[in-house]
């Protein structure tokens, strides 16, 4: 069993805080990328100067068919010259405003690993009164920074969705004014019709992460309950197989917080919406079914338990028989089998309540694959004996139960962004080290798997995320470039709206990536404020005499706060490289075009100085541009060499220390977790 112990030892070097932490910015970075940021916001800025250098030349009244209520953000629709430079006015305060907040967010989210290393210190040493007394305020002041820098992101989009407002409502009043454009108005009114969409499912997104929000606190009292319900299940010297199931818990909830956090967090998510929104137009969905990416991230969560019981029950089988001896409990004359089979049941019970989908019709017929497989075990169990014939096909079962649990537990972590590798909390470390492990070699083969096509599949989705980026980059640049070129006598009505529109689109990708920064707040604040009322409450309340086990009640409630804690300061530490970027490009590359905007927005355009700073502007932007763009391909190189890093070390360290697999073992390995990483669904997460 040395082997086994080994494994576990370099297992956890593998999944530190410190690794964790690296392997989070890895998973997540093409869907938290900061590129999104940075890439429309010199296009914007450089817009906006050509809308200047427009209105300089031409003027007219839009209020030929004011709507009747009157216009809610447009101030001076008499003038059409007075209106652009409204756009402009408000874009150069929100770009102000974004690179002021964004250094506070990135000076608030650098003090919050301090809070983290004071948490986990008490965690560790302190007894529970000290627990119960100073845990509270650690938490509290990680709960306050997320909620200074929520109220910061949501000041600043708010900034960006006021010049989207006035954007649009100037071009509905350029619509309204001028009919005799046919083709391009009707362009025109299609674009806004699809901003309105995209506002819409905006507004959706919020109404589903607030029901998220909620998700984190039901699995955080289900976590307890299941705790309880597993341990008082226990069979008689299964100790530390029991603790090995419970760290199936513990990671539940950590796929949970990672799978909502990505979800919140992805750059497509509005899109996706708007296409979605209209797919259900046209296709609507059968009464009852409900189904949305958060109650899916719920279902999957789950597959780190449904794994364990497959495991559990596999390790009845040696080569091609059943150990009936070990299976069978003497002393309480019952099949050990059923610790299985009554987790299943609760499992099986708790999906339930999701609406009806695809993730739940699966992980429902795995637990009912393996229930039906305990119920046959346990019928044969206390005789220790059955026909040839039966075993041969309880084997297969066993095998095919286990394959299946395998490629759910892989679509999990595709679909929830967690890590393969998962440490083991910190209370949990210390018993288990105390013992050795069973099935620790092909469990250990699994996650290596795991995490090399989870790696692989990052690289990917990473380089088309790249490569939409600079599409979307080219086909504005072109725009921008065809405005340039425009003589000023050529300069009509036509061209500034095209200009208008492709200036909303610039802008609506800046505010969403504000919105994403909202989210990433609430969710750092929902955990903090679960911690602190729901697993606390639990830690508080439990008695550790009820159990006789090492590891107990309170030491569950220490790892569950401690993983919470831990996600949040993850994301925490997610948005504080995204702002320390954004705050240093932002320096370099977008403030001195953002105050020459400002002092062209000023000049006297007739002196010669005007021309001469809208070039420099102009010359600035697309340097901005291009230093962004070798930026981006820097930081794709720096991921590319961090992924191929990483799957070496997890080879170098722990494939090496493995005996080698029988081939048909590493083939059914391979397939489980190819079925899972495969890209069909992908479309629904990026």
């Amino acid at each position: 069993m040395k082997m086994a112990s080994q494994i576990a030892k370099i297992s956890q070097s593998l999944t530190t805080a410190e690794e964790m932490r690296n392997q989070t910015k890895l998973i997540m970075q093409p869907y938290a990328n900061w590129e999104g940021y940075l890439t429309p916001a010199p296009l914007s800025i450089a817009i906006m100067g050509e809308l200047v250098f427009i209105s300089s030349q031409t003027d007219f009244s839009i209020n030929k068919n004011p709507p009747k209520d009157g216009y809610k953000y447009i101030k001076y629709p008499e003038s059409f010259r007075a209106c652009l430079m409204q756009v402009c006015n408000s874009g150069w305060g929100a770009f102000n405003e974004a690179h002021t907040n964004m250094d506070q967010i990135r000076l608030h989210t650098l003090t919050v690993p301090d809070y983290m290393k004071s948490a986990v210190k008490i965690l560790f040493k302190g007894s529970d009164e000290v627990v119960q007394a100073h845990l509270p305020n650690q938490l509290e002041n990680i709960r306050v920074i997320a909620d200074d820098c929520l109220t910061l992101a949501s000041a600043t989009e708010k900034r960006f969705t006021d010049v989207i407002n006035i954007i649009q409502e100037l071009l509905e009043a350029c619509v309204n004014a001028q009919n005799s454009y046919g083709e391009e108005l009707e362009e025109i009114k299609k674009k806004l019709e699809e901003n309105k969409m995209r506002k819409e499912s905006s507004e959706e997104a919020l109404k589903r992460s607030d029901k998220a929000m909620k998700d984190i606190e039901e699995q955080m009292k289900e976590a307890q309950e299941s705790y309880k319900s597993a341990m008082d299940s226990l069979p008689s010297g299964w100790e530390m197989i029991g603790m090995d199931f419970v760290s199936s818990l513990t990671e539940c909830t950590t796929n949970l917080i990672n799978g909502l956090t990505s979800s919140l967090s992805n750059p497509l998510t509005y899109m996706n919406n708007v296409s979605k929104t209209k797919k259900e137009i046209n296709h609507p969905k059968a009464q009852g079914e409900t189904s949305d990416g958060f109650s899916e991230i719920n279902i999957y969560s789950k597959a780190a338990e449904i794994l364990k019981c497959a495991e559990l029950i596999q390790q009845f089988v040696q080569e091609e028989n059943i150990e009936w001896t070990i299976l069978y409990d003497q002393k309480n004359e019952s099949s050990k089998s059923n610790f299985s089979l009554n987790q299943l049941k609760r499992i099986n019970k708790s999906l339930e309540k999701s609406p009806q989908c695809e993730p739940k019709n699966r992980a429902q017929k795995i637990c009912e694959q393996g229930i039906n497989i305990c119920n046959q075990l346990a019928k044969y169990a206390p005789d220790g004996k059955c026909e040839e014939a039966k075993t041969k096909e309880l084997v297969e079962e066993i095998r095919k139960l286990t394959e299946s649990a395998r490629a759910f537990d892989s679509k999990s972590k595709a679909v929830t962004h967690s890590p393969a590798l998962v440490p083991k909390p910190p209370m949990m470390n210390k018993e288990e080290s105390k013992s050795e492990k069973q099935r620790a070699t092909e469990n250990a083969r699994f996650r290596i798997e795991q995490s090399r096509a989870q790696l692989d599949l990052t690289r990917e989705i990473y380089a088309k995320s790249v490569e939409n980026m600079e599409k979307n980059q080219k086909e504005l640049t072109e725009i921008l470039i065809a405005m340039r070129n425009c003589e000023v006598k050529e300069i009509d009505f036509n061209t500034t709206i095209k200009m208008l529109v492709k200036g909303m689109d610039a802008m609506g990708r800046v505010k969403e990536q504000w919105e994403k920064m909202v989210r990433f707040f609430q969710m750092v604040s929902n955990i903090v404020k679960t911690s602190l009322t729901v697993t606390l409450k639990n830690f508080v309340s439990t008695s550790e005499k009820t159990q006789s086990l090492s590891y107990n009640g309170k030491l569950f409630s220490k790892d569950l706060l401690y993983s919470q804690a831990f996600q949040a300061t993850n994301i925490a530490n997610l948005v504080n490289m995204i702002a320390a970027t954004y705050t240093e490009v932002s320096e370099k590359h977008l403030m001195d075009r953002i105050s020459s905007l400002g002092k062209l927005m000023v000049m006297d355009k007739e002196k010669p100085e005007f021309i001469q700073e809208r070039l420099q502007l102009q010359n600035n932007c697309d340097a901005a541009q291009k230093a962004i763009l070798q930026l981006v391909q820097n930081n794709k190189a720096e991921f590319e060499r961090k992924t191929h890093s990483r799957v070496e070390k997890i080879d170098k360290e722990l494939l090496a220390i493995l005996p080698s697999a029988a081939p048909e073992e590493m083939k059914s390995i391979q397939a489980a977790v190819k079925s899972g990483f495969t890209e069909e669904e992908e479309g629904d997460y990026i």
